[in-house]
C-alpha cells in the first residue's frame, strides 16, 4: 500500500482506531518497571560512560528486574570489553518530547555514548512524523551539549504490527506508521553527525513477548541488547583503534 492510500485509509478507520485504543488502555495489562540499580559501574577495561534513556521497553517493563532487562544486558555485553559507568533514565510512556523536557531538567552529565529507544509512544499519541524527527534531532543536540555524548546510538522501533495484544485494524494502522517512522529515521541518521542508528533484525515469535503481550521478555531483551552492544563495540572499535 503506497502512502497516499496509507493515510487515507487510515482517516476512514479513525473511529474504529480511536474506539480500539481507548479499549486497550482500560484493559491491557499494566506492568511495573522492573526493580533494581539505574546506575552503576561494571566490566573491565578502558573507562566507557553509557547514558540509556528511553520509554517502558528501555525502563525493562516486561521483567522483573533490571539485570534481566535492556540496561542490565547490555551492560553485561560492554563490560566484556569495557569499564562501563552508566545511567538509566527512562519512563513508562516517554515520548520523545517527553524525554527532552525531562532531561532539560536533569544535572548536566559527563558520557562518552547515548543509547535511546523513543518512537512507540509517539506513533501511539499521534505525533506527527515531522514533528518526531525534529524532537529526534534536538534530543541529539542536547545529549551532546548539555551531556557531552559524542556519538548517539538509536534504536529502531519494533516491530508492533506483528503484536499479538493489538486488534486489526489498529495493529495494521499502528504497524504502519510505526515502519514509516523507522525509515526515516534511518534516513536522517545517514545526515546527521554522531547520530547512528541501529537495525535490530530480530526474527520475531510470541516468546519474545511478555505476558501482557506487547513488552520484550527477558528473550528479546537478551536478543535487542546484543545487536546494540555488537553494534556499539564494532563503532568504537573503528572510532578508536
Amino acid at each position: 500500500m503506497n502512502l497516499e492510500t496509507d493515510v487515507i485509509a487510515r482517516g476512514f478507520l479513525a473511529p474504529v482506531l480511536i474506539g480500539q485504543g481507548m479499549y486497550l488502555r482500560r484493559h491491557a495489562l499494566a506492568m511495573p518497571e522492573p526493580e533494581g540499580p539505574r546506575e552503576g559501574v561494571a566490566g573491565q577495561g578502558p573507562e566507557l560512560r553509557v547514558l540509556i534513556v528511553g520509554d517502558s521497553s528501555a525502563a525493562g517493563v516486561g521483567v522483573d528486574t533490571q539485570d534481566d532487562a535492556f540496561s542490565g544486558q547490555l551492560v553485561r555485553h560492554l563490560g566484556a570489553a569495557y569499564r562501563v559507568h552508566w545511567r538509566l533514565s527512562a519512563k513508562t510512556g516517554a515520548t520523545t518530547a517527553s524525554t527532552l523536557a525531562s532531561l532539560h531538567l536533569e544535572q548536566p552529565g559527563a558520557y562518552d555514548i547515548a543509547v535511546t529507544s523513543l518512537g512507540v509512544n509517539d506513533v501511539t499519541h499521534a505525533v506527527p512524523l515531522r514533528r518526531w524527527l525534529r524532537d529526534q534531532a534536538a534530543l541529539h543536540a542536547l545529549l551532546g551539549e548539555k551531556f557531552g555524548v559524542s556519538r548517539s546510538y538509536i534504536s529502531a522501533l519494533p516491530p508492533v504490527g506483528q503484536f499479538p495484544l493489538l486488534p486489526q485494524p489498529l495493529r495494521w494502522a499502528v504497524g504502519s506508521q510505526v515502519e514509516r517512522f523507522k525509515r526515516h529515521l534511518a534516513n536522517l541518521s545517514d545526515v546527521a553527525q554522531g547520530f547512528d542508528y541501529v537495525p535490530v533484525p530480530i526474527e520475531f515469535h510470541p516468546d519474545m513477548l511478555a505476558r501482557d503481550g506487547f513488552h520484550p521478555s527477558a528473550a528479546l531483551y537478551a536478543a535487542w541488547s546484543g545487536i546494540m552492544a555488537d553494534h556499539i563495540l564494532k563503532s568504537l572499535a573503528i572510532t578508536n583503534p
